[in-house]
């Protein structure tokens, strides 16, 4: 299999920013999901760092979840993501799916890169003089 894939994010603050993984296996047909949904755990985890966190709770979930037909994994930045995030800072992420219920536990990281945030764009005051 060739996880993981890297994609780099600019997220504004403020805004939601969605997007979907479609994995495939090595042999490029798609990766089956319907057992990460049904008896596994779909995590997307944005951090300051990679690796052990100097605190635990710097860690933030984001949104993930394998879709209804299981063809892929759909991800968010939520408005109350980015209001835990700070402006001119550089995150990095990964979104991965894990089983349990299989005879040993594993987990594919699928996906992973970096978050830019930027301040929320905003309007000059119209009404200003």
């Amino acid at each position: 299999m060739a996880f993981p894939g890297t994609y780099n994010i600019e997220y504004y603050k403020g805004d939601t920013f969605e997007f979907r993984i479609y994995p495939k296996d090595s042999a490029g047909a798609a990766f089956a999901l319907e057992d990460y949904a049904t008896g596994g755990e779909t995590t997307f985890t944005i951090a300051p760092s990679r690796g052990e966190l100097a605190d635990p709770l710097d860690a933030i979930e984001g949104y993930a979840v394998v879709s209804d037909d299981y063809t892929y994994v759909q991800c968010a930045i939520t408005p109350a993501n980015g209001a835990e995030l700070v402006a001119g800072t550089t995150y990095v992420y990964d979104v991965e799916i894990s089983r349990t219920d299989a005879p040993y536990d594993f987990t594919f990281t699928l996906l992973t890169g970096t978050i830019s945030i930027t301040d929320q764009v905003t309007q000059p005051d119209a009404g200003g003089s």
